[in-house]
C-alpha cells in the first residue's frame, strides 16, 4: 500500500484581466488577459505531496574468473543459477527476476598476454514486500562467493493514485487563489473556461548504492509527486 503525507505545498502564477488592466504575479511577470467583453483571471496552481515507495529493486549478479573462456562461462552460469534459486527461496516471484547482464571477456596480465577469462551475469530482483528486503539480501549473499551486490533502488509500483491526488490539490490551489484575487479586485469568481495540465513530476526511482552494506540503512525514504495546472476563470 502506498503511504501519502497529508502536507501539500502550493505555488501559483496569476494573470488577471480587468477591462484591459494590468496584473502583478508572485515575483513573476504576467500579462493582462481580456477576451471579448468578459474579464478573466488565469491561475497556475500546484499540488505536491510526498509518497513512500513500496517496491525495491535489487541489482545483483555473479562474477568469476577462470583460465579458459568455457570454464568461466560455465562457472558463471552455475553461480547465477544458485543466486536465482536463493532469490526464489526468499520469496521473489519468477516474473520479478530478470537477467540484465551477460558478459565474457579476457583478462590481461601484460597485454596482449591473457591471464584468464572473466564471465559475469547480472540479475535484477523486484522486491514487492519491503518487510522481506533484509532477508532477500541475506539469501543473495549466502548464495556463494561469486555473488556481487551492486545497488538497490526504491519505486512506487502504481503512481496513478498519488498523481490523482496531486491533480486535485493543484486544482483546489488554483481555485483558492483565483477566488482571493477576484475578491481583491472587487469581483466574483465565475466558471472555469480552460483547464490545462502544465507540469507533471511522478515519483522517480531513488537509488541507494550503499544501502546493501548495512541492514539499518535499507529504507525506502520518501519521494515527491507534483502537478501544475493552469486554469482560466471568468470574473463576474
Amino acid at each position: 500500500m502506498i503511504k501519502m503525507s497529508q502536507a501539500v505545498t502550493s505555488a501559483a502564477l496569476v494573470s488577471v484581466g480587468l477591462f484591459g488592466g494590468t496584473a502583478l504575479a508572485d515575483s513573476a511577470p504576467s500579462a493582462a488577459t481580456v477576451r471579448g467583453d468578459r474579464p478573466q483571471i488565469t491561475i497556475v496552481g500546484e499540488g505536491r505531496l510526498s509518497v513512500t515507495p513500496d517496491v525495491m529493486k535489487l541489482d545483483a549478479g555473479v562474477e568469476v574468473v577462470r583460465s579458459t573462456a568455457g570454464e568461466a562461462f560455465t562457472a558463471a552460469r552455475a553461480a547465477a543459477a544458485a543466486l536465482t534459486k536463493a532469490l526464489l527461496a526468499a520469496g521473489i516471484a519468477a516474473k520479478d527476476l530478470r537477467t540484465d547482464e551477460l558478459s565474457l571477456g579476457p583478462q590481461y596480465k601484460d597485454y596482449p598476454t591473457i591471464s584468464g577469462y572473466r564471465a559475469a551475469q547480472g540479475v535484477e530482483a523486484v522486491v514487492r514486500d519491503l518487510d522481506t528486503a533484509d532477508d532477500v539480501i541475506d539469501e543473495a549473499v549466502a548464495a556463494g562467493e561469486a555473488v556481487r551486490l551492486d545497488s538497490v533502488s526504491f519505486e512506487v509500483a502504481d503512481n496513478r493514485a498519488p498523481l490523482r491526488l496531486a491533480r486535485e490539490a493543484a486544482f483546489r490551489d488554483a481555485r483558492t487563489r483565483a477566488t482571493q484575487y477576484a475578491r481583491l479586485a472587487g469581483r466574483r469568481l465565475g466558471r472555469a473556461l480552460e483547464i490545462s495540465e502544465e507540469n507533471v513530476t511522478p515519483p522517480r526511482p531513488f537509488f541507494a548504492a550503499g544501502a546493501i552494506a548495512d541492514k539499518a540503512s535499507i529504507s525506502p525514504g520518501r519521494q515527491d509527486v507534483s502537478v501544475s495546472v493552469r486554469v482560466v476563470y471568468e470574473l463576474d
